[in-house]
């Protein structure tokens, strides 16, 4: 799983928090790693100069093989928040969408041969 991070002229942090990123993310999505080819993370300080409330939002684009890609966004008073939040909602579409894939014995669904 490739994992990119963005980021807009508000946020600071540089390689850092790009690397604490990656691995946060990582560890936390781990179980869908075979089926994730390249997942972009967007970083956006709302407010820029000002701090106030849920001004931070993150934003993660998961391209997902043989799939759609699944986006989901977040916005919290702090970016490791908004970071964890927006990962748990996408741990959460990816169980919905990849469980479709699979018929309640295990076994692939005609969905599955459809999107192939």
């Amino acid at each position: 799983m490739q994992i990119q991070v963005n980021t807009d002229d508000h946020i600071q942090g540089g390689e850092p928090l790009a690397q604490w990123v990656r691995e946060e993310v990582g560890s936390r999505l781990a179980r869908f790693k075979e089926h994730i080819t390249r997942l972009e993370v967007f970083l956006t300080d709302l407010d820029s100069a000002k701090s106030g409330v849920n001004d931070k939002r993150c934003r993660l684009e998961a391209r997902v093989a043989s799939r759609q890609p699944v986006t989901v966004t977040a916005e919290a008073d702090k970016m490791g928040v908004a970071l964890i939040n927006a990962v748990d909602k996408l741990a959460s579409a990816l169980d919905a969408d990849l469980g479709r894939v699979k018929d309640r014995n295990g076994r692939d669904t005609i969905r599955a041969a459809a999107q192939e």
